[in-house]
């Protein structure tokens, strides 16, 4: 194996292991994103049976 071989090994093995590292860092976000959206949506529908529930109370307290 010549010098430019080994160069060119050495770079392949380089850029193998930094796309390696941005597909995990790009996976780690989604998932982050992912939990956040879930979080939102899980205050947006407590808020929702909250404000729902509060709605039916001033009804029966009315009639």
């Amino acid at each position: 194996m010549n010098t430019t071989e080994k160069v060119t090994l050495k770079n392949t093995i380089v850029d193998t292991i930094i796309g390696y590292n941005e597909n995990r860092q790009n996976e780690t976000k989604q998932m982050h994103s992912k939990r956040v959206l879930e979080a939102r949506r899980a205050i947006e529908k407590h808020n929702e049976k909250k404000q729902l529930s509060e709605n039916l109370d001033d009804y029966y307290v009315l009639e």
